[in-house]
């Protein structure tokens, strides 16, 4: 028996040790990547990773980076990029390690990886035992992961708010609950800094081949300020960057009964305020039109989020609601009585590809839109799969040989990754409808600073010969409480200030 405990004591010791050493040459790499960047939220994290590590290489930076959305991609410093093998196809935080120590072989200049972990504890720890990062990216707080981090919006906020880097700088785009992020950053002596999407101009959207929104833009130009570059040079950076496998895309098919589709994925805006606004762009847009079908894709250990999926069809408003995979009752009872009878049951785990698109496809019209929503494993997959073997439609519709015709300005950016380009033009004008939806500026967070007085204090700061604290391009402003009239000038300064 003492033997046993010997030997059980000496493996033990053995253990501790490997891990000391393996902690210690895993900071050692740390060191040999100055800047990191963890980009951390609930949607976009993948598509915001890859935005920012091409306004650093635009900027001539070393960079490598690593995103763990749709699929797992290791991207090097040359964009070239490919995909992070797991055993056993299971994510887990510790290869994080093992990316890092591939990065800082290249002795990059900065590494930008996309947050992994989804357990709070773990947010923590991958922050401060895997990453470390210098500057801290916390895109939106959205409704999704609130078995692990809710029960509630504001639980989400505080739970992300684990990967701000402790006496670092921290970039957001969340309005809603900007107070709590700043809370929290206070509490780690964290710098936040507003990216207001408003500083990303309609023309400077259009230059990208793929579809993304101002938010996601405005985060990575913030960052690349912070590293000193040129707006104009991340912007050149950003273009040339290839999407990621899961950005919102829309193809255009002819079926076997020559009938024409416009699909759409959205499967990756897995929630129900991103899954509405994605939607409604490309309605705004024209890449997708009425009559809209949708395809709801539903899972065992997503119950919950089939259910949200349900929801929203009445804010959708579509001709017809199919449901595939398991268990579709999940979906079809969560759709309101008013709507459920335009429900198609199309669903099972084991059911056939050929059986199910089949009887989905002869329910369309002639010509018509399909969007997919909920989650993409399973089902979504095989409906990816059967699509994209049908022949594509590349005859122009009336809308694109209206606009063909008419006299319309050269695009600012054409060099894009014709690889990724879509089926319809990124650079068409945009609608009415979608300059009436993004027109209204969202109101500036509060920011709660010293150095940034109000512009009531401004004023007697001036006529007392004292000088006023200078204002950052990126530093939020602090709104005056009252009155109405100072609450409106507040306004106008922070819109001026962020232009």
């Amino acid at each position: 028996m003492l033997f046993l405990y010997t030997v059980l004591v000496v493996c033990g010791a053995i253990l501790l040790i490997a891990g000391v050493i393996e902690q210690r040459r895993h900071f050692a790499n740390l060191e040999h990547i100055p800047t990191r960047v963890l980009v951390n939220g609930i949607r976009g994290k993948s598509s915001i990773t890859r935005l920012c590590a091409g306004a650093l290489r635009g900027g001539d930076l070393t960079t490598v980076a690593k995103t763990t959305g749709t699929a797992a991609r290791f991207i090097h410093p040359d964009a070239t990029e490919e995909p992070v093998y797991r055993k056993f196809g299971i994510a887990n935080v510790v290869e994080q390690i093992g990316i890092v120590r591939r990065a800082a072989a290249y002795h990059p200049d900065a590494l930008v990886i996309e947050c992994m972990a989804v357990m709070p504890a773990l947010q923590e720890i991958n922050q401060s035992k895997l990453i470390r990062s210098t500057i801290g990216v916390l895109c939106n707080v959205r409704e999704d992961h609130l078995a692990e981090m809710g029960p509630t919006l504001d639980d989400v906020a505080r739970s992300l708010c684990r990967s701000m880097p402790q006496d670092g700088i921290c970039v957001t785009a969340e309005v809603e609950r900007f107070h709590i992020l700043q809370e929290e950053a206070d509490a780690r002596n964290c710098k936040l800094v507003y990216a207001d999407p408003e500083m990303v101009s309609d023309e400077e959207l259009r230059g990208f081949s793929w579809f993304t929104f101002k938010e996601n833009v405005a985060i990575a130009l913030v960052v690349a300020d912070l590293l000193g570059l040129d707006r104009d040079t991340a912007l050149q950076g950003m273009y040339d960057a290839p999407p990621d496998p899961g950005v919102l895309s829309v193809e255009r098919y002819r079926t076997s009964d020559d009938k024409k589709l416009r699909f759409a994925n959205v499967f990756a805006a897995n929630d129900p305020e991103s899954t509405l606004m994605n939607i409604n762009q490309l309605l705004d847009l024209g890449a997708i039109h009425r009559p809209l079908n949708v395809v709801i894709n539903c899972r065992p250990d997503r119950v919950e989020r089939n259910g949200q999926m349900g929801e929203i069809i009445p804010e959708l408003d579509p001709e017809q609601v199919f449901v595939i995979g398991h268990p579709a009752k999940s979906a079809i009872d969560a759709i309101p009585a008013a709507f459920r009878d335009r429900a198609v049951d199309l669903g099972g785990d084991r059911r056939d590809p050929d059986e199910f698109m089949g009887q989905l496809l002869g329910r369309l019209g002639p010509d018509s839109s399909l969007v997919a929503i909920g989650n993409i494993h399973g089902q979504g997959e095989h409906l990816l799969e059967y699509l994209a073997e049908l022949p594509a439609d590349e005859a122009p519709d009336e809308a694109e040989i209206a606009a063909a015709i008419a006299p319309v300005e050269p695009p600012r950016h054409v060099d894009t990754v014709q690889l990724y380009a879509p089926h319809i033009d990124p650079y068409q004008p945009y609608s009415p409808a979608y300059e009436t939806r993004y027109a209204t500026p969202p109101a500036v967070p509060v920011q709660r600073d010293v150095h940034q007085p109000y512009p009531q204090q401004q004023q007697q700061q001036q006529q007392h010969g004292e000088p006023a604290a200078p204002r950052g391009l990126f530093e939020p402003v602090v709104p005056p409480t009252t009155p109405a009239d100072d609450l409106e000038q507040w306004h106008n300064s922070a819109g001026e200030q962020h232009r």
